[in-house]
């Protein structure tokens, strides 16, 4: 397949039932018999192809990016067409990772897949999670077993492991899709388990868990809590006392290549990525709003009361969605009242990286992007008094 490419096949919508055999027989994240070896040469991109799904994603974009810096072949599959393709080294195959034909066309020539494309929301349908998270991540390992693929990144998440109650310090448990809260959980789990279950001699697979990823420009989080904070729609639940880890965007990138550089050691296991800076939900909150230029969340509210309130949202927005996420969930007030921070020496361990941006270095990225980029006039925003959390870093 030469040069850029950009090609719809035909799409089956139809949603399978879920298959529960998906979760068994898996190996325990984290547990692989692979071992942290001296031997194995590091993998370069120089004359290799990468396919990265889900590019259009904050995520995915920098991750593409890095790699085709780091000489590999970018090759994107997008339902649709992505900027990042306009670039005369990245190609492009439009179409779904649940098509395989699409997939098939997707990975002709490719050694490499970093897996990014996926349902992510607070609210949905869960067939529809099962469709694109799990069917689509079943259709793209057995695809590239077929192409002669050689390796494979996942990209996971923490949630698959969050059961509800508090992570303290630990490392990557098992992921389990019949204990994580929500559908996007507890689909991403299940495809984790089929990732990691890929895992071989001839088709190597490891699982990277970025925590909590927020950046410049970053509409899913950042925004969306500075916009919400502007309207008095941003509640602290339990004082925002909570204390959780979170990922700078360039940190997340670079650990994902670094998975894949390193897949030696890194394939049959999952590893969670994180800055390693624990910060309390309220710091973090009054660091992404001051940065955008919106006064801080004041208003609080108990954690068990919003898990009431966001399980009756739920309930309201499966019969009757809006446009938008829903404005609280149990799972999203379980995630803001709840601690949840991952010892990291295994990870840096393996991929042999630490991160370069530090939280207080990043909120100051952040606040220099928005002096140059705020937030339209519709936002409202109320202007933030006082020093940034960049400015105290």
């Amino acid at each position: 397949m030469n040069g850029k490419h950009r090609k719809d096949g035909p799409h089956d919508d139809r949603v399978p039932a879920y298959d529960a055999s998906v979760t068994e027989g898996a190996p325990a994240a984290g547990t692989g018999s692979h071992g942290v070896e001296r031997g194995p040469r590091e993998l370069s991109g120089q004359g290799r192809t990468v396919l990265v799904t889900g590019a259009s994603g904050m995520l995915g974009e920098h991750v593409a990016r890095l790699l085709a810096a780091r000489n590999w072949t970018v090759r994107l599959l997008q339902r649709r067409h992505a900027p990042l393709a306009d670039r005369s080294d990245v190609e492009e195959v439009l179409g779904s990772v649940t098509d395989p034909d699409a997939v098939a066309r997707a990975l002709e020539g490719v050694d490499d897949v970093v897996h990014l494309a996926a349902k992510v929301s607070f609210a949905g349908d869960w067939d529809e999670f099962v469709m694109t998270n799990v069917t689509g991540t079943r259709v793209l390992l057995e695809t590239a077993k077929r192409a002669g693929v050689e390796n494979v990144v996942f990209v996971s998440s923490p949630s698959v492991a969050h059961t509800g109650v508090s992570i303290v310090g630990e490392p990557a448990r098992p992921a389990d899709p019949v204990h994580a809260r929500g559908n996007y959980a507890r689909s991403k789990a299940a495809a984790e388990l089929l990732a990691l279950e890929a895992d071989g001699r001839r088709l190597r697979v490891t699982a990277v868990r970025p925590h909590i990823v927020w950046g410049p420009g970053d509409t899913q989080l950042v925004e969306r809590i500075a916009e919400r904070a502007a309207r008095g729609r941003m509640p602290l639940l339990d004082h925002g006392a909570a204390l959780i880890d979170t990922t700078y965007i360039d940190n997340a990138a670079e650990a994902i290549v670094r998975a894949l550089e390193r897949i030696e050691w890194a394939h049959g296991q999952a590893l969670v990525v994180t800055n390693g800076q624990p910060r309390t939900v309220g710091e973090l909150i009054s660091g992404f709003c001051r940065a955008v230029g919106v006064q801080p969340p004041t208003r609080r509210v108990p954690g068990a009361v919003a898990r009431l309130a966001g399980t009756l949202i739920e309930k309201v927005w499966a019969v009757r969605p809006g446009t938008d996420e829903p404005p609280m969930t149990a799972f999203l007030a379980e995630q803001m009242s709840t601690a949840h921070w991952f010892d990291q020496r295994t990870t840096r361990e393996v991929l042999d990286w630490t991160p370069a941006v530090t939280v207080e270095e990043g909120m100051r990225r952040l606040a220099e992007h928005y002096r140059t980029h705020p937030l339209g006039a519709h936002d409202a925003p109320v202007p933030a008094t006082g020093s940034t959390a960049a400015d105290r870093g």
